[in-house]
């Protein structure tokens, strides 16, 4: 039995968890009729993104300069779009946002300290802000979920930081107990009281269900939308893949909710309610210098964050947020094309605001070099979970 297969049938109301183990508890039901994935869904980043160039070219020309929307958020350097500490946003939050953030502690990797003592030292600092394991550890500047682990003992986060880059920063935060997660982009332009959510997706974690014969590798491989991407679940579980999963056994395949790593998203702007709206509206009037963005969240069920309530914050992201509705298996390419060119007008629109208040467009030097200083980090962070 394939993934998709087995996940119609599977409950997703929160109240039906004592019926026994199964995913995505508090999502809407994961609907797997039809296609699995559209046509365009695993085509190369650089692929998809030629024509967002040519249009950046051509807003660029329209404002003046080609870094203009990198003042869209005057709290970020670049306006978060590469290179940025994914910390800071978070720490700049007023005593409401805070309270709705995942709490995290930020450490830079000692140069030259043994990879035990360097965890023992982060989980002490943990623990001192009331955090203890399992716990969430990820690099403080990368992107589509990079270097993110779920550590669940200290052998597993003394493996994390042996891999860790020296001199790099990494967070551990608090695993949110919620199997509902979301992509929530707000923008609010300057001077303005009330913002638009314009997208909202639901992230599904991709699992097998066991039949008690065919072994993981096989599971994977005979799975319509696992089989796109198995060198990804090879790698991971290459330790097991021989294994046989016993019938009905369920085994996520991914912790991360990126989508490159495997995981299913779903457009779910029609949960998209005035409710959430003033709650994040609420949220970024605590967050200061922030106008565009994507917020990644945990939530206890659907029916509790359309009332805007019940969820947590583990990600802010900045100028580089992308629209992730757009990866829905039923998404067209107008549509595509249709959000990603709304994104960067309203970008450079945001950026152009900012500007005329004072902001100062930074050198496109700077983003190169921020760029590259990403690229270096990431291709030294530890696999990702």
């Amino acid at each position: 039995m394939s993934m998709v297969t087995a996940l119609a049938d599977v409950p997703s109301s929160p109240h039906a968890a004592g019926d026994g183990p199964h995913p995505h508890v508090g999502m809407p039901r994961l609907d797997t009729d039809g296609k699995t994935v559209s046509f365009f869904e695993f085509w190369p980043s650089w692929l998809v993104y030629i024509p967002v160039a040519v249009q950046w070219l051509g807003l660029s020309l329209r404002h003046g300069s080609l870094t203009v929307p990198l003042c869209a958020n005057p709290a970020l350097p670049l306006s978060g779009m590469v290179g940025v500490s994914k910390s800071l946003p978070m720490a700049l939050a007023g005593s409401h946002a805070q309270a709705l953030i995942a709490p995290f502690v930020r450490r830079q990797r000692a140069a030259g300290l043994g990879a035990e003592a360097e965890a023992d030292t982060a989980l002490a600092q943990a623990r001192a802000a009331g955090l203890d394991l399992p716990l969430v550890a990820k690099p403080d500047i990368g992107c589509r979920g990079a270097g993110v682990r779920l550590i669940r003992d200290i052998a597993q986060l003394r493996a994390y930081v042996g891999a860790f880059p020296d001199d790099a920063a990494y967070l551990l935060q608090e695993l949110v107990p919620w199997e509902g997660e979301a992509g929530i982009f707000y923008v609010r332009r300057p001077g303005q009281a009330r913002g638009e959510v314009f997208s909202m997706t639901l992230k599904y974690a991709p699992y097998v269900l066991g039949d008690g014969v065919r072994n993981l590798r096989q599971l994977i491989q005979n799975d319509p939308r696992a089989s796109q991407i198995a060198h990804i679940y090879f790698a991971r579980h290459r330790e097991r893949l021989d294994e046989v999963l016993a019938e009905g056994e369920p085994m996520r395949l991914v912790f991360s909710g990126s989508h490159c790593r495997g995981s299913v998203f779903r457009d779910g702007r029609a949960h998209i309610s005035e409710a959430l709206v003033s709650a994040i509206d609420r949220l970024f009037a605590d967050l200061p210098g922030m106008h565009y963005s994507r917020l990644d969240v945990r939530f206890r069920d659907i029916e509790a964050l359309r009332a805007g309530r019940d969820f947590r914050v583990i990600e802010i992201n900045g100028a580089s947020s992308e629209a992730t509705h757009i990866w829905d298996r039923n998404g067209t390419l107008g549509e595509l094309y249709r959000t990603l060119f709304f994104q960067y007008r309203t970008l450079f629109e945001i950026g152009a605001d900012q500007r005329r208040q004072g902001a100062k467009p930074p050198r496109l030097r700077d983003l190169l070099r921020a760029w590259r200083h990403e690229r270096a980090l990431t291709r030294n962070y530890p696999s990702t979970d």
